[in-house]
């Protein structure tokens, strides 16, 4: 793990279309949020998660911080920043992801730091689309980018690669350590959640504690 990555988990979505918050949905033996931060912090510490500013959020390890959107309202881009504020000092990078994303590969980030280098973005482009928030950013230059749109109110996160030094990071070169990128799997929708619970191998009650696990690989444990 290197010492000087955080992560930033984004929890305080509508969830419209899911129809009730996504971060405290069970999923086996934890919540979709918890599955995330346990995760991503096998490579990524600290962790902060960005909630709304009523939300709740539960069974966390004491470790994580958990802080509150600032400004209600105002999308992802103002979540990376009040999270990327949050990192203490030393931290240099920051892998930003969205908490519906239980299928995160932990050696997908650590391909993101391998191949930043003296870029302030290391960002994933599958199929044309860039995906901002399964991406690694340089946390000084990231903020203060993000900062400048948002006092422009120019509230859509994929702005910032056109304002950092960015460095692209293509399907086939994600394919080498998440052959189906599963990491980019969002779930959106009451179907979409169950469907990836079947994929994962949890059946009965939504998915909860007494769940059958049947996953490829072993999911690492806390540490």
């Amino acid at each position: 793990m290197a010492t000087n990555v955080g992560a930033v988990v984004l929890c305080g979505g509508e969830s419209r279309r899911m129809g009730r918050p996504k971060a405290g949905l069970p999923f086996g033996p934890e919540t979709l949020l918890a599955r995330v931060v346990r995760l991503v912090s096998t490579v990524a510490r600290p962790v902060v998660v960005v909630a709304a500013a009523d939300q709740e959020v539960r069974d966390l390890p004491d470790s994580v911080r958990v802080v509150r959107d600032s400004r209600s309202g105002r999308g992802p881009l103002q979540g990376l920043a009040d999270g990327l504020s949050a990192l203490p000092p030393g931290v240099e990078f920051a892998y930003a992801t969205a908490a519906d994303a239980p299928f995160l590969e932990p050696a997908w980030v650590e391909l993101l730091v391998d191949r930043i280098g003296d870029h302030d973005l290391a960002l994933p482009n599958c199929d044309g689309r860039r995906h901002p928030l399964a991406a690694l950013y340089r946390v000084a230059p990231a903020l203060a980018a993000i900062r400048g749109l948002l006092d422009q109110d120019q509230l859509r996160v994929g702005r910032l690669a056109e304002s950092l030094r960015t460095r692209t990071i293509d399907a086939d070169e994600l394919r080498g350590v998440d052959p189906e990128l599963r990491t980019l799997r969002n779930l959106n929708s009451p179907d979409d959640y169950v469907r990836a619970l079947e994929d994962a191998g949890f059946t009965g009650c939504d998915g909860a504690q007494n769940g059958s696990q049947r996953e490829s690989r072993p999911i690492p444990e806390n540490r």
